[in-house]
């Protein structure tokens, strides 16, 4: 990945979530220009994951881009709690996705393995449909994902 272009790294919270981003990045046209990292165990790890190691990063490269994604363990005020963690200047850069709960229960809902949603999610994407992404325990994410497809979408599809 050239650090100089427009990219994407992904944060996820455990492997579930590293599963959902797997999937999907194997349905963007431009792969290389996103790049799941390793599971940071645990949404509070997330947050220190982000603090420690990529505020600096987002300054010193501005074509890049960071999702946090993470469980919203059924907690309304989580996506304050993470956000607080972003610097105002960088807000526009950082975008918080994840399930209303937990990943598991997508698979409980019958939208198949995790790899798959992803890919599911992503088709969502690049297609400016909402077929997964209107799933109730998606569904939350939309405002952040409309801020999202502005930015990222080119860069991906």
């Amino acid at each position: 990945m050239n650090r100089y272009l427009p990219h994407v790294l992904v944060i996820p919270e455990d492997d579930a979530d590293r599963q959902l981003a797997t999937g999907f990045v194997l349905e963007v046209r431009h792969e290389r220009k996103i790049q799941v990292l390793e599971e940071a165990g645990g949404w509070l790890s997330v947050c220190e994951k982000f603090r420690s190691e990529h505020i600096r990063g987002l300054r010193e490269y501005p074509n890049r881009y960071v999702v946090l994604l993470l469980d919203f363990d059924e907690r309304d005020d989580r996506a304050d709690q993470v956000m607080a963690n972003v610097p105002a200047d960088l807000k526009s850069r950082v975008f918080l996705l994840g399930v209303r709960s937990e990943p598991e229960a997508l698979k409980q809902a019958g939208l198949g393995r995790l790899e798959d949603i992803g890919r599911l999610l992503a088709k969502d994407c690049r297609d400016g449909t909402k077929n997964t992404w209107g799933h109730t325990l998606l569904q939350h994410n939309t405002p952040e994902l409309s801020r999202l497809e502005q930015t990222v979408r080119s860069i991906l599809f």
